[in-house]
Formats: structure tokens, C-alpha cells, sequence
């Protein structure tokens, strides 16, 4: 009996040294998680479930347990280096209806412009639409659109600025944009038509009375009707206080849309006055936006905490282009282990759950790094020698049984 007793011993001590050596053999490995060998005793039961024998049978092997703790981040600086702080895996799709999941985020585009691993497996996550709105259910395989994108005709001009309460009041009457004399101020910005060409606009400022402004609009490229070569007046009227009350928006949309001298689409738009004031400081423009852009062609990537996509281009606009999705298990510990890093689901894992990373229980992406195996080598070693010391007790045991023998069958 103590032969095979100790002989369970040495069968243990194998698996505790096949598992710290499999730990040590990864400790350089991108997202692995190191395991733990982990053992039972033995004792022969009889009948009712009662033990036969006072002394145990040995030990075996019940569970080799994955350690899913953090690893560190080797930050890398290249846009689809992925990692992840916090609970949860990257989904992956192999194209024919097999998942696993993985916390190494080494991820690049392949040929067809999809994200994959660096074997292949489709990164999984939400679509976007045109818009850049989340939709899909986090399944979906991510794409990278390459083929740039087309241009946006402006449709929305936003002017913040203060117009000087104790300016000189003129004669609107007597504007001209070609005479300085004739308005207070101005100031100008760029417009785009349908087929993103740029188009200066420039809006003149004519203080008319207390509290009452004129503003004219000039664009290039536009057929004005009459004999001006501007559009205007525009009326604006403030309160005692210096704020707005009449005049917040200019509209040229629908049946006003400013028709251009080429062959292009009208331009329909709309300028937002609402953030002007007229303060007793000197004029100031603090901001002027307009959603129009020139066709730009793709550039580069780059990943948000929160798994988002952002597609850059070379007119300097980024469009949201995906989202990275992850999934977590109620008992990730139950996973099984598939090899290149990664793992697939067991019904003992539960059902796995799918979501935005940041959010409630999921981790958040860090862009430009991996995370390096949970291993530590010390301690790997420790257990390496724990176990050699056991392994090496129970062959000595082994030994010893033997010298027993031999000494019973001496016996005369």
C-alpha cells in the first residue's frame, strides 16, 4: 500500500511541477493567466460513505485553477495595442461561428480591412451608424473603413462673440463692405459647399442705434440677388443687460438656400447669433464653428477607454467608426483554456454577458499597451522547489518501502 500511496505523491508532485514549469514557459506571453495546481487526499470509502481505513490513500490531482489577477501594462504606443484594466475579455469570431475570448489585445487590420488577432480571429464589438450612434448587439466584427470620406456641405455656423456696447453708432444706409468706415467690425470663417470647396464667409457688424445691430453676410461665390454683392441686413436687438433678444438666427434653408456660381448643390444654412452679447469691452470673437469639411482620405485609428473607434482623416476630421465590446462570466475562473491565449465558454463559467467597456462591472481600454502575464517568477520558483522537494520525499518513500521489503523477504 505505501507504494502506491507514495506513488500518488510523485503523480502530485508532477502536476505541481508540469504546472509551475507551463507558468514559467508564459511568463512572457501577452495576456496569460497563470494556473495553480490544486490537490486532494484519498481515502477508501466503504460502504455508506464511511472510510475503510484510518490512513489515507495519497493524493490526486482535483483541479489545475486559473489565477485571473491583473497583469501590468508594457505600453507599446502602437493604436491597436490593447489592454485591459479590470475584469472582462476581448470577444473573438474565427469566421465560422466559433468564439473564444482573451485578454491579449494584439490586434491589427488584415486585408479585408476587418481587426484581428495575430491569428486571425475577428475582434468582435458594436457598429456605429453614419452619425457615429452605437447600434448592434456587441457581436458584430469590427471594420475599418479605408476609403476615406466624402465632403459635408456646411450647413451650421455658430458665432460667440462680444459686440462694444459704446462703439460709434453708423449710418446702415451707407454700408459698404469695401469701406472700414462704414461698419464696426467683421470677422470671417470658412464655409464648405457639396463637393468640399472652401468658401470664405465674412459677417460685418453696424452698430445702428442703443441695443441694435445690423449684420451683413458676404460668401464666395454667391448669387446675390439685386444689385448688392452682399445678403443683409440681419437685425439684432439686445436687452439693458447686454443679451440677445432678437435676431438669434439667420436662416438660409429650404426655399432661401444661396444658390452658388458652380455647378454645385445650393448651400442651405443656418448661422446661430444666440451667443453674442454687446458688453462695454472691445469686440471679441471667441469662437466660430461650422460642420462642413473637404473630402478627406483615411489615416489612422485610435481607441478611447471606453472602446470606441475613432477613424482619423487627413482633413483633420475623426468619425466614430465602432466600439469595442467585452464580456465577462459570472465564474471566469471555469473557463476552459483552448490555447493561443485564450479561452472559451463552459456552461460551470455561466452565461457570459456582453457590454461597453467602463461601464457597471467591465474594465476600461487602455490604448497603446498590452497586458503582460500575471506570472511572477519568484514565486514560481518557490513552488518549484516545493515541489522537487516533495517529488524528491516521496521517491525516497518509494525507496525506503523497498528496503522494508527486502528485509521482510530476508527473513529466515
Amino acid at each position: 500500500m505505501s507504494f502506491h500511496i507514495s506513488l500518488t505523491g510523485i503523480n502530485s508532485a508532477s502536476k505541481d511541477l508540469e504546472t509551475t514549469s507551463n507558468n514559467l514557459a508564459n511568463a512572457g506571453t501577452t495576456g496569460f493567466k497563470e494556473s495553480r495546481a490544486e490537490f486532494n487526499d484519498l481515502f477508501a470509502m466503504g460502504p455508506m460513505g464511511i472510510p475503510q481505513l484510518s490512513v489515507g490513500q495519497g493524493a490526486r490531482l482535483a483541479n489545475v485553477g486559473q489565477m485571473f489577477t491583473q497583469g501590468s501594462f508594457e505600453f507599446t504606443e502602437r493604436s491597436l495595442d490593447l489592454g485591459i484594466e479590470g475584469r472582462g475579455f476581448f470577444r473573438l469570431d474565427d469566421g465560422n461561428g466559433e468564439v473564444s475570448y482573451t485578454r491579449a489585445g494584439q490586434f491589427e487590420v488584415n486585408r479585408d480591412g476587418y481587426i484581428v488577432n495575430n491569428t486571425g480571429k475577428h475582434l468582435t464589438g458594436y457598429s456605429t451608424d453614419e452619425d457615429g450612434n452605437r447600434v448592434g448587439d456587441g457581436r458584430d466584427r469590427l471594420e475599418v473603413p479605408t476609403e476615406g470620406i466624402p465632403a459635408r456641405a456646411t450647413e451650421n455656423v455658430d458665432i460667440d462673440a462680444n459686440l462694444q456696447a459704446d462703439a460709434e453708432t453708423l449710418d446702415p444706409e451707407g454700408f459698404d463692405p469695401d469701406d472700414p468706415e462704414t461698419y464696426n467690425e467683421s470677422t470671417t470663417t470658412t464655409l464648405y459647399d457639396s463637393q468640399g470647396s472652401a468658401r470664405d464667409a465674412t459677417f460685418y457688424f453696424v452698430k445702428t442705434g442703443n441695443n441694435q445691430w445690423n449684420v451683413y453676410t458676404q460668401i464666395d461665390g454667391v448669387e446675390y440677388p439685386g444689385e448688392d454683392d452682399f445678403l443683409g441686413p440681419h437685425e439684432l436687438e439686445f436687452d439693458s443687460a447686454g443679451n440677445l433678444v432678437e435676431g438669434g438666427d439667420l436662416d438660409f434653408a429650404d426655399d432661401d438656400a444661396l444658390e452658388l456660381t458652380a455647378d454645385v448643390d445650393d448651400l442651405e444654412l443656418v448661422i446661430d447669433f444666440g451667443d453674442l452679447t454687446q458688453f462695454a469691452r472691445p469686440f471679441n470673437v471667441t469662437g466660430v464653428s461650422q460642420d462642413g469639411y473637404t473630402a478627406g482620405e483615411f489615416q489612422n485609428i485610435d481607441v478611447e477607454n471606453d472602446g470606441t473607434i475613432i477613424g482619423r482623416y487627413t482633413n483633420g476630421e475623426a468619425q466614430a467608426i465602432g466600439q469595442v465590446a467585452l464580456t465577462s462570466f459570472p465564474s471566469e475562473e471555469r473557463l476552459q483554456a483552448v490555447g493561443e491565449t485564450s479561452w472559451e465558454a463552459t456552461r460551470e463559467a455561466g452565461d457570459p454577458l456582453i457590454g461597453v467597456p467602463g461601464e457597471g462591472q467591465f474594465g476600461r481600454i487602455e490604448n497603446g499597451a498590452l497586458e503582460q502575464s500575471n506570472v511572477e517568477v519568484s514565486d514560481q520558483l518557490v513552488n518549484m522547489i516545493t515541489a522537487q522537494r516533495n517529488f524528491s520525499a516521496n521517491a525516497q518513500m518509494v525507496s525506503t518501502q523497498d528496503q522494508v521489503t527486502q528485509e521482510i523477504l530476508n527473513i529466515r
